[in-house]
């Protein structure tokens, strides 16, 4: 079985469809749940140092696999019930970021796309 993203589309469209579950997969829903899953991600980070957050233990990288795994099939779904091609949305939003955050500009900072065209005195 391939691994590609229009697999996982098409095998999550159909386990939702059996189970009588496109009743409740609208945007709206999904979106919801994506969040929710965003939440459960978060709180195995929650409280950790950025050390800490890097070298999980393997039970903790395994529960956290699952998170981003529920995320995962959450964003497909989204996707899938509206039409919208991830690769290329990616893409897109990628390309757009290059123009946004040029490396001359933005290496080594953090600071939001806006800000960079406002006087700054400070280095970074």
């Amino acid at each position: 079985m391939s691994d590609s993203l229009e697999d996982l589309r098409q095998r999550l469209a159909l386990f939702a469809k059996v189970r009588d579950w496109e009743q409740f997969h609208n945007p709206k829903n999904l979106a919801m749940a994506l969040i929710a899953e965003a939440a459960e991600l978060v709180e195995h980070f929650q409280w950790l140092s950025a050390e800490q957050s890097e070298n999980l233990s393997e039970d903790k990288l395994d529960e956290v696999r699952l998170e981003l795994a529920d995320i995962q099939i959450y964003l497909i779904r989204i996707a899938d019930r509206l039409n919208v091609d991830l690769i290329r949305a990616v893409k897109d939003k990628m390309a757009r970021n290059e123009e946004r955050y040029p490396v001359d500009k933005v290496k080594g900072s953090a600071k939001r796309a806006a800000e960079y065209g406002k006087s700054d005195t400070s280095d970074k």
